[in-house]
């Protein structure tokens, strides 16, 4: 048995964290001293091991969850965990092109800015700009509209 101290460092997750998903599921309330101080197992650190690694493959709070049930579930078919993969690749693709979209348009933006000492800036412009007068990205998750700069 170890203290949260110990288990953040036997795992790579912060101490913070590990209560966060204790209080949010993904991890069983653990035993506590009579002092009340936390006290895990190593077969806990082992399932903060696996959400850390699923949580650096960008997986939800929500579908960490079902991973840790699957996990946990030894008779589980493997294609209820490929479909939650193949469904995070969806997302993250999405994501991706959301991100390329805004590197595109704020590199327009510092193109049409001269940058020099005069205090005019397309960019500053731009993000006070109201309704389809500025050029933005996705406006919507998951869907790209770029206006044109008036």
């Amino acid at each position: 048995m170890m203290n949260i101290g110990d288990a953040a460092k036997a795992s790579g997750v912060s101490a913070k964290m590990i209560r966060h998903y204790e209080v949010v599921g993904l991890l069983a309330a653990t035993r506590r001293t009579d002092a009340g101080y936390r006290q895990y197992s190593a077969a806990e650190v082992h399932t903060l091991r696996f959400i850390r690694h699923a949580r650096d493959l960008g997986f939800s709070i929500h579908s960490i969850g079902e991973l840790v049930g699957l996990w946990q579930d030894r008779s589980r078919p493997s294609r209820q965990v490929k479909a939650l993969a193949q469904a995070h690749i969806i997302e993250l693709e999405q994501k991706a092109e959301e991100i390329l979209a805004m590197k595109t348009t704020l590199e327009h933006l510092v193109q049409c800015c001269k940058g020099d000492e005069r205090p005019d800036c397309p960019i500053l412009e731009n993000l006070a700009a109201e309704g389809d007068e500025a050029l933005t990205v996705a406006s919507k998750p998951r869907t790209r509209h770029v206006f044109p700069i008036r």
